[in-house]
């Protein structure tokens, strides 16, 4: 395949990166006078523009060396940043499958990047053979996947993924948000077969602090030292990087709750399962189920009057609903409400 250099923009590999404060002193402990901050309070001081200390318990848990993290303002921040260093504006094309997660489209219009939409399989799969068509184009840079697929719920065959690692040349990007739910194992463990690959994690599902915002990726060094350059200064506030760090530390807390979330889903399934306005309930490694209803948009309509919220998934799945797996006690409440449902639609 081709270096990482060759698949940067030009422009990204000679820019000279904003250099701040900290990055200048380092980590000189003293009377900081270089910043022009305010002297006084609790917050008063920059954040780690590196984030070392929440790197480092992501390192210990991941086993992954710290050189090989990259920690953005949500997974949005890193997409958005993988298409700025390798797709020319206005050139440069991606490829993802839908349906699935809106931000890749997002970012690519933001970005003024091309898009080729490969449409998942009937089975929700990637269609390998249509995919491969476009693997020699010269200006398709970044490939996108995501596993388990989000709005889908399933996960993508292994040997598919393993595919395109072994025969596309750009970069690969594998987004894992929902990974936790799954028994289908990361690819964090062949970083180092593939340089290409990029490993996209999060605190927001599985870990529950979405309001933290905290995306990670993991690849090669050479990609994150790209990603670097063109991070703002500063793009994970210290609050932030604080609650990460004091949330992996809570790992029993953590398998706790996502022990519940599973069992929830199971009796979610079962429930769903007995009521005759549900179609069909595809198969699901999230925390959310995906529902073909007789009557979605009655049904989305009477949920919100009873003040449950699902998403309406319809222009992407025909007559399709997204729950997301609640408390017992939330859940308990939306199948009160659709029993009623069976009932009157």
């Amino acid at each position: 395949m081709k270096n990482i250099n060759q698949l940067a923009r030009p422009n990204v590999l000679t820019m000279c990166p904003y250099s701040s404060a900290r990055d200048e002193s380092g980590e000189i402990e003293g009377i900081y006078l270089d910043a022009n901050e305010n002297p006084f309070g609790k917050n008063n001081r920059y954040p780690d523009p590196y984030q070392k200390d929440l790197k480092q318990r992501l390192s210990e848990i991941k086993n992954i060396a710290t050189e090989k993290i990259f920690i953005g303002n949500g997974s949005d921040e890193i997409i958005d940043h993988i298409y700025r260093v390798f797709c020319n504006p206005g050139k440069d094309k991606v490829m993802f499958f839908s349906p699935t997660f809106g931000m890749y489209q997002v970012a690519a219009d933001l970005n003024d990047v091309k898009v080729i939409d490969i449409p998942l399989t009937s089975d929700f799969q990637i269609n390998i053979e249509e995919a491969q068509k476009y693997f020699k184009d010269e200006n398709l840079k970044v490939l996108v996947i995501c596993t388990p697929n989000n709005p889908t719920g399933n996960a993508i065959n292994p040997k598919d993924i393993d595919f395109i690692l072994e025969n596309f040349n750009g970069i690969v990007a594998i987004d894992e948000a929902y990974i936790e739910f799954t028994d289908q194992l990361s690819y964090l463990d062949k970083i180092d077969q593939f340089p290409h690959l990029v490993l996209l994690q999060t605190l927001s599902k599985a870990w529950g602090i979405a309001g933290v915002r905290i995306g990670m990726a993991y690849a090669n060094p050479e990609i994150i030292h790209l990603l670097n350059k063109v991070k703002h200064p500063y793009n994970i506030s210290t609050l932030n990087q604080k609650a990460a760090i004091e949330t992996l530390n809570q790992s029993s807390e953590f398998e706790k709750r996502k022990k519940i979330i599973l069992e929830e889903k199971e009796k979610l399934h079962l429930a769903l399962e007995k009521l005759s306005l549900v179609v069909k309930i595809y198969p699901s490694d999230t925390n959310f189920l995906l529902v073909k209803f007789s009557h979605s948009n009655q049904v989305f309509k009477k949920l919100i009057q009873e003040g449950i919220i699902v998403r309406d998934q319809s222009s992407k799945i025909k007559n399709s609903l997204r729950i997301t797996v609640g408390s017992p006690e939330e859940n308990l409440k939306l199948i009160n409400s659709l029993h009623k449902l069976n009932v009157t639609l």
